[in-house]
């Protein structure tokens, strides 16, 4: 299946959240084409600042596997991730996200930062001290080694902009709905 097929899956969770008052953000976790996790934005109802659509469905798909890493699996999710869920998916090791809707102001899978694609181009240099077999207190320092820089340990693969007018207008018309509420409220 496509992954507009997948992300139109993880817009109907959005809606699920959306009839809670919530941010209207849907996700899903497929392995070999199986949807084995499912969640969506739930902070305020769940009084859990975590309970981000990603962080359910990797929670609900890392129970389904009884393993908490994810290798070889696939997020979907309405909107581009945050700091704190793109460290989850770190962790949990998913090989792929794939995103609706860019988030300029939190998104770290290109937005703002691109946490999976950091790779510095430069070069770090490093000295080791070794010990000699004289005196423990008496250190040495090998030739200098040269490593790339790698600044982080997993890196998935990201497609972003998947059905983006859809998950974005969805986003937009809560916004708006909320604002006008707040107008409601005040007058």
């Amino acid at each position: 299946m496509s992954d507009e097929f997948y992300m139109r899956e993880a817009l109907l969770l959005a809606r699920q959240a959306q009839t809670l008052g919530e941010v209207p953000v849907g996700a899903l976790v497929v392995q070999d084409g199986i949807i084995i996790g499912r969640g969506f934005n739930a902070p305020v109802s769940r009084h859990d600042p975590s309970a981000h659509a990603e962080m359910q469905a990797l929670r609900d798909a890392a129970q389904r596997l009884g393993n908490y890493r994810l290798p070889g699996c696939t997020l979907f999710v309405t909107l581009e991730p945050c700091l704190m869920c793109a460290g989850a998916i770190m962790h949990a090791r998913v090989a792929r996200v794939v995103y609706g809707a860019p988030d300029y102001k939190t998104g770290v899978c290109g937005s703002v930062l691109n946490i999976f694609g950091e790779i510095d181009s430069q070069r770090f240099t490093h000295h080791s001290p070794l010990t000699t077999h004289h005196s423990p207190l008496t250190t040495h320092h090998s030739p200098l080694t040269t490593y790339p820089v790698v600044r982080l340990n997993h890196h998935a693969e990201v497609t972003g902009g998947v059905l983006a007018g859809e998950c974005g207008l969805l986003l937009s018309h809560f916004f708006a709905q909320r604002r006008a509420q707040q107008r409601e409220a005040r007058e």
